[in-house]
């Protein structure tokens, strides 16, 4: 283990739960040896209690908590569709490639972190794993000043509207809602980082209700600024940060005033040290590349939209709008799938670094198998009620409905096996080969999906009339999902052969 990431004065082999001799007494909160232990034993079980029982667990609360975070976006498009209609959704359209953007970063140091921590945990070094907390906590304060300086920034604004394909229109909503949520960016980053700590403390549960916690906040004050006060865009936008704060007093309050919890927030480890976060950035950017890609494709996506819906009869706003409503349902579909992938994170990496092969892979066949049941389950539900998915999002037109029902038939054709793609590159963050999956969560979205939204526009309306070049955008994510699908499956294949040499 590298000198970074052990606190000063522990030698390697020392116990991480024990203090060095020149360590000064600890002034956490008061605890009681029976607390203590209850709290390691949620962790080292991970390594010892049947496998599906663990990953039923760790998966319900992980699943409903990821719902729970993307359900943020959907509120607010609902809330402003009925409010603001086409022009509401419009709006928080063209803000969607900078808010994947802010969650990529909190994902970075967030995810990183908690994968750090899992591992450091599964090797017995507690105290390894409460300095990568502390960074977390220091990298998301960092970042947050960072992103309100950018945002305070006239200039760059408009830049980053005028990538996103805001129209006069839309741009003035655009900008305020952008502007409110960069200004509570640390908010976003503590609830939602450091709250994958809880889960990886062995309170899966717990890690539910915090998020459930700013869910309801959140809704309550859309309705509160959104409909009773008529505050528009910038309602939706402060109601979101009210949520989040709650979430955010939920997660502080579990690591400062706990007991028997098995990490703590403590000063000391909060110090950042280089090589400890370069191990947090390094881990983390997989989940950073997939949402940076996301916000790539969305960059893209909507210029061809603005480009081919104001070719169309569509228009480009009711383009915008439409696919708007067709994103969140993507982002909120992926949520669950993303939510076992999270789950089995610390299962796999406790294991993995505990050496325990076959439940390494028993974890990961039964996260493939859970994700694949629910993506099938979502699949069905899109298949069957398209027409109920955009009259909740205050979609009426008659001609917009159809365009909208089409685009998500087509762009869910093949999530039944979207699962094994998100589990399947998670696997490798999880197991500390970031690398291998920094390229595979990097294939959908920039490798396939990019050159498809080029490209089918001006080839596919030659090959099937009936389409025209905004028709065509919607295939794209299908095709793009076959490729990604298939290049996961070959580095699976290739890795369950390293693990049986392993074993």
């Amino acid at each position: 283990m590298h000198q970074e990431d052990r606190p000063d004065g522990v030698r390697e082999g020392q116990s991480g739960n024990a203090p060095a001799s020149n360590t000064p007494p600890s002034k956490e909160p008061p605890s009681n040896a029976a607390a203590d232990k209850a709290g390691q034993e949620r962790v080292t079980r991970m390594g010892t209690a049947s496998i599906p029982k663990l990953i039923a667990e760790f998966a319900i609360p992980s699943v409903v908590g990821m719902l729970v975070n993307g359900s943020y976006n959907i509120i607010d498009s609902m809330f402003l569709g009925h409010a603001m209609g086409e022009i509401g959704l419009s709006a928080v359209t063209v803000a969607n490639p900078i808010m994947i953007i802010f969650m990529a970063i909190a994902m970075l140091i967030g995810n990183g972190g908690n994968a750090l921590a899992a591992l450091r945990l599964g090797e017995g070094k507690r105290d390894a794993a409460e300095r990568a907390l502390g960074n977390v906590i220091t990298l998301s304060i960092i970042l947050w000043v960072i992103v309100a300086i950018a945002a305070a920034n006239p200039t760059l604004m408009d830049l980053l509207l005028t990538a996103s394909s805001a129209t006069d229109e839309v741009r003035p909503y655009a900008h305020t809602f952008i502007q409110i949520l960069c200004f509570g960016f640390v908010l976003q980053s503590i609830a939602m980082g450091v709250n994958n700590f809880i889960r990886t403390c062995g309170a899966p549960n717990r890690a539910l209700g915090t998020m459930v916690i700013g869910l309801i906040a959140a809704t309550g004050f859309n309705y509160w600024f959104v409909i009773l006060n008529g505050w528009g865009v910038a309602g939706s936008a402060f109601a979101t940060l009210a949520g989040q704060a709650c979430s955010v007093v939920a997660v502080l309050w579990y690591f400062l005033f706990t007991k028997g919890v098995p990490l703590r927030i403590r000063p000391k480890y909060m110090v950042l040290q280089g090589r400890v976060v370069g191990t947090i950035l390094a881990y983390g950017f997989p989940s950073f590349a997939v949402q940076a890609g996301m916000a790539v494709v969305n960059f893209v996506l909507n210029f061809q939209l603005a480009k081919y819906g104001a070719m169309s009869s569509i228009g480009a706003v009711n383009a915008l709008a439409s696919i708007g409503v067709v994103s969140r349902i993507g982002m909120f579909t992926a949520m669950p799938l993303i939510g076992i992938a999270v789950a089995i994170q610390p299962l796999l990496g406790y294991n993995y670094g505990a050496r325990k092969i076959d439940r390494v892979r028993k974890t990961l066949w039964f996260g493939i198998a859970v994700a694949t049941g629910i993506a099938l389950i979502e699949w069905v539900i899109i298949m069957l009620f398209p027409e109920a998915i955009a009259n909740a999002f205050g979609i009426r037109s008659d001609s917009l409905v159809a365009f909208t029902t089409f685009a998500l038939k087509v762009q869910f054709a093949m999530l039944p096996m979207i699962g094994f793609q998100i589990v399947g590159s998670n696997y490798f963050q999880a197991t500390g080969q970031p690398a291998k999956s920094i390229f595979l969560t990097l294939t959908r979205q920039i490798l396939f999906l990019v050159p498809l939204l080029y490209i089918l526009p001006e080839v596919l309306p030659h090959i099937v009339p009936s389409l025209d070049g905004l028709d065509a955008l919607y295939f794209a994510a299908p095709i793009a999902d076959f490729l990604a699908i298939f290049t996961v499956a070959i580095f699976i294949a290739w890795e369950m052969r390293r693990l049986r040499k392993l074993a």
